[in-house]
């Protein structure tokens, strides 16, 4: 026994011995292996994916903002509970946001082939629905909202997806501002599906073709006047929507100039208007289809001598039954917008308009409706942290003589105008805006952005109104006339 415990104390303090001597070898801290490798074929952010020779990016931004005077961080307060003015409208409205994009590239013997994916994570305080007593709605407690905004391959000059209209200007919807409601030009901000072949020629010159899906971006009001309603006129909308099946894509082409002064692009975009039936069934008949078109040109300026980054970006449009291409997805194609009158025995004024596509009725052709607009922004630096941007916008809508004529019908038969009233279902919108933006670090933005929009009406005289529950205005007798409104954007955003 005492033999055996010798040999298990001297087998121990061996071990011992042997294990000290390995951890004396150690070293203090292990030298870090580089698993990820930088990739500086793209511009900097891009890293290789672990074991493949494709490249990699991640970006993004989180924000939080509050809009004021308006049911909408997307806009003003054109119609609805906001454009009633009375208490049924938020007087503020709070969101959220985070955004995540996804850019991989991988070099090969046909040249570059990129995936693009951006998607946000939304939640937006709520508004009221509804008459009074009236209901509550918003995003849930926890909940909000997902959207995807790009989703692209681009291969060989080909890109194959959801991504921005080869027919809007570089500057989407933003010439200078972060106010989304511009009228004036295409803004496909949020994207839009398609297929699309660009040609490099060089020098910065490239020129695009594509066919893209015009249901959610660019389909506007397609009106059957014979079903136009008291409540449905002093909401703006002329008749009932008779939208067929969409039938061909748009077919969009474009020049692009890119020089060290700055930019030129010349867009077009073809567009059907493909109505469904006069009536309830297909015995009813129906109108042919109707070719629209729409041509816009965009110039920007940079280097002006105001100072260091000041740019010049300015674009206009015309539109001939293809209206959201000025009249963008973000602006709404109806306005109702009640205010002050000095009428005696008029309740109130309103100012209702509808912008179209098409106009038509049982038995006629669709009647296109014609617009123009504008829009550009100056932006001025007055420091590496400050800068000012004054922005504005304008359009017209002409619904032509046969076009006017069948919703001056479909109103008449409505009868809401009082006698000695006027029908002109034409109108313009002119928009003015101020932003201020302070970067107090890099990718870390604050900014202040300030519209006035007025709606140029040109019915005149007033209207015998029926009760329009959905914003608790009592049937009464209206003044027609012009109206204006104010909002405000606050901003923190930061990129990342």
């Amino acid at each position: 026994m005492n033999v055996m415990k010798s040999i298990w104390l001297g087998s121990a303090a061996g071990l011992i011995a042997v294990s000290g001597a390995q951890a004396a070898d150690l070293p203090v801290k292990a030298k870090a292996v580089e698993y990820v490798k930088v990739c500086s074929l793209y511009g900097a952010g891009f890293y290789y994916v672990p074991g493949t020779d494709t490249c990699i990016k991640l970006g993004g931004y989180l924000r939080a903002e509050t809009a004021l005077w308006t049911n909408s961080n997307y806009g003003g307060a054109y119609n609805g509970v906001a454009g009633a003015q009375n208490r049924l409208s938020n007087h503020y409205q709070m969101r959220s946001r985070a955004d995540l994009n996804i850019d991989t590239r991988t070099a090969t013997e046909y040249g570059v082939v990129r995936t693009y994916f951006d998607g946000v994570f939304t939640w937006t305080t709520g508004g009221v629905s509804g008459s009074s007593p009236s209901t509550y709605s918003g995003d849930a407690l926890y909940g909000g909202s997902l959207g995807v905004y790009y989703a692209f391959i681009q291969f060989a000059g080909f890109t194959m997806g959801r991504a921005v209209s080869q027919f809007d200007a570089p500057w989407t919807n933003y010439p200078g501002n972060n106010f989304d409601g511009l009228v004036g030009g295409s803004s496909t901000i949020t994207g839009v599906s398609q297929f699309t072949y660009t040609a490099d020629f060089g020098q910065g010159i490239t020129a695009s073709f594509s066919a893209q899906d015009p249901t959610l971006n660019y389909q506007s009001n397609m009106w059957n006047t014979a079903g136009a309603t008291a409540a449905g006129v002093v909401a703006g909308t002329y008749g009932t929507n008779d939208f067929g099946g969409t039938a061909v894509p748009d077919f969009v082409g474009a020049v692009r100039v890119d020089q060290a002064w700055g930019m030129f692009q010349a867009s077009f975009a073809s567009h059907d208007n493909h109505a469904a039936y006069y009536g309830a069934t297909e015995v009813t008949g129906h109108p042919q289809d109707k070719w629209g078109w729409a041509g816009q040109v965009a110039l920007s300026i940079k280097n002006i001598p105001t100072g260091p980054g000041d740019v010049l970006n300015v674009q206009a449009v015309y539109t001939d039954g293809a209206t959201r291409y000025n009249f963008q997805s973000l602006v709404p194609s109806t306005f109702a917008m009640y205010g002050g009158t000095g009428l005696p025995g008029a309740y109130q004024s309103i100012g209702f308009a509808g912008v179209a596509d098409t106009v038509f009725a049982p038995g006629t052709s669709q009647s296109s409706v014609k617009t123009w607009g504008m829009r550009g922004a100056y932006t001025h630096n007055w420091n590496p942290y400050w800068n000012t941007a004054l922005y504005g916008a304008y359009a017209q809508v002409n619904y032509g003589a046969t076009g006017s004529a069948l919703v001056c019908a479909g109103i008449a038969a409505a009868g809401v105008l009082t006698p000695g009233s006027t029908c002109n279902p034409n109108f313009n919108i002119g928009q003015l805006g101020l932003i201020t933006r302070w970067t107090p670090v890099k990718n870390l933005t604050f900014s202040a952005d300030v519209t006035y929009t007025m709606l140029d009406q040109k019915f005149s005289g007033s209207v015998a109104a029926p009760v329009v529950g959905s914003v608790a205005k009592p049937a009464a007798l209206y003044e027609l006339k012009n109206q204006d409104t104010v909002s405000m954007l606050l901003r923190a955003q930061r990129n990342w």
